[in-house]
């Protein structure tokens, strides 16, 4: 459990470098990202024939997992609309 919660937190980090929301994300914003990012890149994963190939974490599931968790980060921009800016 505590594996895949750190996981999640450094796929949503690499994730919210990429999307550049780094600074708007805490620590708990990363790991949903990176947690539903990586549900939704096994998916996408699975759709292209990148079936996982026993239990573990590789390259191949970080991969697909930032490509999932940018796609969460995006989605939640496009429904959250711009953020102001606060001086």
């Amino acid at each position: 459990m505590i594996i895949t919660i750190l996981a999640g937190a450094f796929i949503g980090w690499i994730a919210s470098m990429i999307m550049k929301t780094d600074a708007q994300m805490g620590a708990i914003a990363n790991i949903v990202a990176g947690l539903l990012g990586a549900f939704v890149g096994g998916f996408i994963a699975n759709m292209l024939g990148f079936a996982a190939r026993g239990a573990g974490f590789g390259f191949t599931q970080l991969l697909f997992g930032v490509i999932g968790a940018c796609i969460v980060i995006g989605v939640y921009k496009a429904i959250a609309g711009p953020r102001p800016v606060v001086r």
